[in-house]
């Protein structure tokens, strides 16, 4: 038999894909650490998953049946699931019992209102890692079956794809290249794999040459196309769980982006309460690791048992209010709510009630498209009330400071206090000084500075800087007001936004926008509860207490005062110093400033898809040739086979080489005698001795192989030529396979035809 056509035995028991797959599997995970902590859960899926190609690997070299390996696999998943996580109510310690079929349900069902409700990184608790390694496992034992028996390992890769991009999507940062080169080069390794034992298994002389180049110019163009359109591509709009498209919530203070919209989009209307429209919450942040504050992943209960308790003391007035609220388009899984809300009607689906920061959240529920009613008790104490109160107790973390604090932060902070005599007191010396001359609002100042975070690092150099937007200001509140030994949080809502000019009964109704997206502090008093400021500049009502009088605290310059423990913020509360809200279109003689990176971005993106196929495609025919040069035949038959590729001609692998030369002459236009020499170059490479195969020496094999390339590209259409040049379908397409099989009127005409003697 011809070398070319010798069939090689391909092993079943393949170590080297069985390791590439290994290695693609634990490179799509990296992205899940963005999600979830690390834990006990990253061991066990790499355990899990070297257990389970193992396996496979060792019962195909014992020659097991195909279909066996995969149900062995699916078993033994099976019992390494049931040991860890059942062994308790298991038999033998690896068989499930009913008991533990019923456990699964409702491990899942909690697993998932984790994910739903809770904030990346979450904690890996044990339904989540119960859910997360049976999900790896049964990945696993697929991908083996996809890759290794099935050999398909393009699906496989658009698997593993897919498991990076979720959790990557899931939580919008900055792109991760060193994931993405790991997941890139493992692909790419277990796709050279398979592409060198299809090769091998087709014919031992087929030529190899150029794979390794087209996987890395590939490799090459992908990150380019990464590095320069990623940052142009619009970025998702929350971390906190949302559902479909929309507008959702920032529950981790990465509000710049939002805030920097061009465009504003409607998210929310209310109407009702007592005082005017309320500041309304969805996320209260307690924690503080250094870096960034986290949202609180605090106790919840349904909100059909919740039963609100009162943080104020008996001598302290409260104040009753009904709120209307209408969700507009706000995809997020949190309710905004006004504070502190003690009955809540009308929603739909199933909600959950923090009752510590009073937030409302669902595991399945959107709040688009909600109407809904909020009942509201506002402790109202008087100046002197407040002013006899002192700031101290809630929860631990909100007193607790990062080890690595910047000294500035306290020392600014009991200077701007100094001569304060009390907790409320130096609360108010903050606000007025946050909100007065020394500060500005603005949102490029943190960009441009380098500071847009809400860190201690971050306050730092704010408080350096002394511009930036609500972010700043709330972070640099609440972290001064902890050195001063009083607990605080940070809160993520909206503003109540501005007046719409309708009316519901007799109540204005107040529509807030992305625009209004805010954050706000909060500090503890255990007399009164949970006190809001607003030290943003510009935006809101600062907050004030009148005394029993009827007189208030010392004036300041701003919004109109609010005898409120919330910030009532009323319609002065929104427009920017920068922009008014209400403005729909340019200043008169401005010219808006354009960024002209997005379509250079575009641009570069569209000239590497669209060259990169005819870039590889000429370093692939460079190499091919060079080893033409060198006296393979192979090579120069494999550079007429892909120039018929290209244009669309069947290159089957029933067809001797003579036959598939007489139907290129015939049908396609090559010239009889380059096609007469390069057939009987194969022929000779065939059939002849060793030393006799070189006798036409490489240079002419180069030559006839581009004459006939040019003889057919001459005779095709127009758009079969430009198809060929741009998107060459040889880089995908191998010569023999189904995609470049003859068509049934080719197989007739071959049939027909009185073949010719040489």
């Amino acid at each position: 038999m011809p070398p070319e056509n010798r069939r090689v035995e391909r092993p079943r028991h393949d170590g080297v894909s069985t390791i590439a797959l290994l290695l693609a599997l634990a490179a799509a995970l990296v992205p899940l650490f963005s999600v979830i902590a690390p834990g006990a859960w990253v061991g066990l899926c790499l355990l899990l998953t070297g257990a389970l190609l193992g396996a496979g690997y060792l019962l195909r070299r014992l020659r097991v049946v195909a279909a066996l390996v995969t149900l062995v696999q699916a078993l033994l998943w099976i019992a390494v699931m049931t040991a860890v996580f059942f062994s308790d109510v298991a038999w033998l310690l690896v068989v499930p019992s009913p008991e533990a079929f019923e456990r699964i349900p409702r491990l899942i069902d909690i697993a998932v209102e984790d994910i739903a409700v809770g904030v990346a990184p979450l904690d890996a608790s044990a339904s989540l890692t119960f859910l997360i390694v049976g999900a790896v496992g049964l990945l696993v034992v697929a991908l083996d079956h996809v890759v290794l028996t099935a050999r398909m390992p393009l699906l496989a890769g658009v698997a593993l794809i897919a498991v990076w991009l979720i959790p990557t999507l899931a939580v919008p940062r900055g792109v991760d290249l060193f994931a993405f080169a790991l997941l890139a080069v493992a692909l790419l390794w277990l796709l050279r794999t398979e592409t060198r034992h299809r090769a091998r298994a087709r014919s031992a002389t087929a030529p190899m040459g150029g794979v390794g180049v087209v996987s890395a110019v590939i490799a090459a163009s992908a990150i380019v196309v990464t590095v320069i359109a990623a940052p142009a591509l619009p970025a998702p709009t929350a971390a906190g769980g949302g559902f479909g498209g929309g507008t959702a919530i920032d529950a981790t203070l990465n509000l710049g982006d939002d805030l920097r919209r061009p465009a504003e989009v409607p998210v929310l209307r209310q109407w009702g309460g007592v005082g005017g429209p309320s500041y309304l919450r969805v996320a209260t942040l307690t924690a503080l690791d250094g870096e960034s504050w986290r949202p609180d992943r605090a106790r919840t209960v349904p909100l059909e048992e919740w039963t609100p308790g009162d943080d104020s003391g008996g001598d302290i007035d409260v104040q009753e209010s009904t709120t209307r609220i209408r969700i507009l388009d706000l995809a997020s899984a949190q309710l905004p709510v006004p504070y502190p809300a003690t009955g809540i009607e009308g929603v739909t689906g199933r909600w959950r009630v923090a009752p510590e920061g009073r937030t409302v959240s669902s595991s399945e529920t959107a709040a688009r498209g909600q109407e809904y009613e909020v009942t509201t008790r506002m402790p109202r104490p008087t100046l002197e009330q407040a002013r006899a109160a002192d700031a101290g107790g809630g929860p631990e973390a909100a007193r607790s400071l990062p080890v690595s604090m910047p000294d500035d932060i306290g020392a600014i902070a009991a200077e701007v206090t100094a001569e304060a005599t009390n907790d409320y007191d130096r609360l108010l010396a903050l606000q007025s000084w946050f909100r007065g001359p020394d500060f500005d609002y603005s949102l490029d100042a943190p960009v441009e500075d380098g500071f847009d975070g809400s860190g201690v690092d971050a306050v730092s150099r704010f408080l350096q800087v002394r511009s930036g937007y609500c972010v700043h200001f709330a972070s640099a509140f609440a972290l001064m007001a902890r050195t001063l030994d009083m607990p605080s949080r940070v809160v993520v809502g909206f503003l109540p936004g501005l007046p719409t000019g309708e009316l519901v009964g007799d109540a204005r109704v107040y529509q807030a926008t992305t625009a209004q997206l805010h954050a706000w502090p909060e500090v503890f008093f255990p007399e009164i509860g949970w006190i809001a400021f607003e030290p943003t500049k510009s935006l809101g009502t600062p907050q004030r207490f009148l005394s029993e009088d009827g007189g208030s605290n010392e004036p300041e310059a701003g919004p109109t005062p609010s005898a409120s423990a919330e910030p009532s913020a009323s319609a002065s509360a929104a427009p920017r110093p920068e922009e008014d809200v209400t403005a729909g279109g340019t200043s008169a003689g401005g010219v808006s400033g354009v960024n002209p990176l997005p379509g250079v971005a575009a641009l570069g993106a569209l000239l590497v898809v669209f060259g990169a196929p005819a870039l590889v495609h000429a370093l692939r025919v460079r190499s091919l040739r060079r080893r033409a040069r060198e006296g393979s035949a192979a090579a120069g038959w494999r550079l007429t086979q892909d120039a018929a590729i290209d244009l669309g001609i069947p290159v089957p692998a029933t067809e001797s080489p003579r036959m598939f030369g007489d139907r290129l002459i015939d049908r396609h236009g090559a010239p009889r005698e380059a096609v007469d020499r390069l057939v009987g170059a194969m022929e000779r490479a065939s059939y002849a001795a060793p030393a006799a195969q070189l006798a036409d020496g490489g240079d002419g094999l180069v030559a006839d192989a581009a004459a006939t390339r040019a003889a057919m590209f001459a005779v095709s259409t127009r758009r079969r030529r430009v198809w060929g040049r741009v998107f060459p379908r040889s880089l995908v397409v191998r010569p023999g396979s189904t995609f470049a099989e003859m068509t049934a009127a080719d197989v007739q005409a071959a049939r027909t035809k009185k073949p010719r003697t040489a």
